[in-house]
């Protein structure tokens, strides 16, 4: 047996040299942000001369390791020389332990859930002191090398599949915005409504269908007003709010828009939906005994899911104000990610126990007017989408929407016969590629159980055979330790000549 039980520190220690990146400006630097969390992927570089404080020194073959928050696993093995962040802890080549074996080494579960469970809170940060006492089983120099290139055999190969399925995922995208654009240009039901003219909202002969359907959006929003009022009246909570006075399109925004059919309108979603309301700012917590809040995890694919859930206590009124119904859609009003902002989830009869966060904005469909699930799918659909990341993008980092940005997005409608029958064949059409898109999720899942797997028998001695030839592990240990024996021996000698 080749192999020898090591700790991290007996074997590696950090390179400590810093510097000021304005001395070699056009090294690259690489940020916390610049490694991809669990993949060992760069994601890119920004120059040195743009950084004005001292960062860490790296060169080529070093190993850059996060110590800020180790469950995001942040590993990278630059084959370039340059400049990072202080917070990589940056560990050398070494005579001892192969940097490549070292990098697959601190990406692998075992060392990531040993860095994980050193510090608490919400920022945890790890030192190199704590990560030193970190024990493996180290393999001859030689061995490390087959190690490692049989795990970048499998890799690629393992690579090669999720790559394909990703393909597949981006394809099934694609026809999902595909099919919602033929939806919402009534290109699905053109057949159905040739067969059922009786059921269209130009039922009153106007010479320009769509206006019939504009007046009766106009006389819906007046009366569901006074129905508010009188249910307000009657069971407290928030006053109502008048419907605002919504803009009418102007002649550059229809210029934009394709041709609807006959009996189809542009409207703003204001105009189909009552005032949006903005959720509880009240602080929640997961060990408060009160009612269930809904947050931005728990907005997912166009539904609640409530198994992340933090609570509150409310009062009476507050519970109305904030009260959920079925048909009711969620939509994430701020985020970091431009891609979050707008994302919906419809309200179902299992989501009405819970009341919902700041960060959500309530939409609550007119359903005379629009079905909720035909108003959920328009707004996923890459037009709309679009004008939502218009509104939202922001250059401090912070994207956000808020609730007149929302009843001003310009969708597009016809009569609730038609679209229900659109959600019909939404549902019917999309079913399939609900679960394909699952499909593709669980093997993705499968796929990185698999690279784990992969580094856990890379690590226990069983992805590759010893070779009793090789220069056993205890070797170049015992030197390594004999090197650093002369040199603590050296420092300390020359420390006891400065004091005299």
């Amino acid at each position: 047996m080749k192999e020898e039980k090591v700790t991290l520190g007996d074997v590696v220690l950090p390179r400590r040299e810093k510097g000021s990146p304005s001395e070699h400006p056009e090294l690259p630097f690489i940020g916390l942000e610049h490694v991809e969390a669990h993949t060992m992927r760069l994601l890119g570089t920004v120059p040195a001369g743009t950084m004005r404080s001292n960062a860490n020194r790296f060169f080529a073959g070093d190993v850059l390791y996060s110590r800020l928050r180790p469950y995001l696993n942040k590993v990278f093995m630059p084959t370039f020389d340059g400049y990072c962040s202080a917070e990589f802890i940056v560990f050398p080549q070494s005579e001892v332990v192969d940097s490549a074996f070292l990098k697959y080494l601190l990406n692998a579960r075992d060392f990531v859930s040993f860095a994980n469970h050193l510090n608490a809170g919400d920022r945890p940060r790890v030192d190199f002191e704590q990560l030193s006492s970190f024990a493996f089983f180290l393999p001859s120099y030689l061995s490390q090398r087959r190690i490692v290139g049989m795990i970048e055999e499998l890799f690629s190969e393992l690579d090669k599949g999720i790559e394909n399925l990703k393909t597949a995922r981006a394809q099934l995208k694609v026809y999902r915005q595909s099919l919602l654009k033929h939806a919402f240009e009534g290109k699905l039901t053109a057949q159905w409504r040739a067969e059922n003219q009786y059921k269209l909202e130009t039922a009153d002969a106007q010479p320009a269908g769509g206006l019939a359907l504009l007046k009766r959006i106009q006389a819906e929003r007046a009366a569901r007003y006074q129905q508010q009022l009188a249910d307000w009246q009657a069971n407290g909570g928030s006053k109502p709010k008048a419907p605002k006075s919504l803009p009418p399109l102007t002649a550059e925004e229809l210029a934009e828009l394709p041709e609807l059919p006959e009996g189809w309108v542009y409207t703003r979603v204001g105009a189909v939906i009552d005032d949006p309301t903005y959720g509880t700012s009240k602080k929640c917590d997961y060990e408060v005994d009160g009612v269930g809040v809904l947050r931005i995890p728990n907005v997912i694919s166009g539904r609640v899911e409530a198994s992340d859930l933090k609570f509150a206590q409310f009062t009476p009124d507050e519970k109305i104000t904030y009260k959920l119904i079925v048909g009711d859609i969620l939509i994430i009003r701020s985020n970091g990610s431009i891609s979050i902002v707008g994302r919906c989830a419809l309200v179902s009869s299992a989501d009405l126990d819970y009341l919902y966060a700041g960060y959500l904005i309530r939409l609550r469909p007119h359903q005379r007017l629009v079905e909720p699930g035909y108003l959920l799918n328009t707004l996923s659909l890459h037009s709309v989408r679009k004008q939502i990341e218009q509104k939202a993008k922001s250059t401090s980092g912070v994207n956000n929407i808020n609730t007149g940005e929302i009843q001003s997005l310009v969708i597009a409608i016809c009569g609730i016969e038609e679209q229900k029958q659109i959600q019909m064949e939404i549902e019917s059409r999309l079913s399939e590629v609900d679960n394909l898109e699952q499909t593709i999720a669980t093997s993705l899942q499968q796929a990185e159980a698999l690279r784990q797997s992969i580094l856990k028998k890379a690590f226990s001695g069983q992805l590759v055979p010893q070779d009793p030839h090789d220069l056993p592990a205890s070797e170049l240990l015992a030197r390594i330790r004999a090197e650093r024996a002369v040199s603590q021996a050296s420092n300390k000698s020359s420390r006891v000549r400065i004091s005299i």
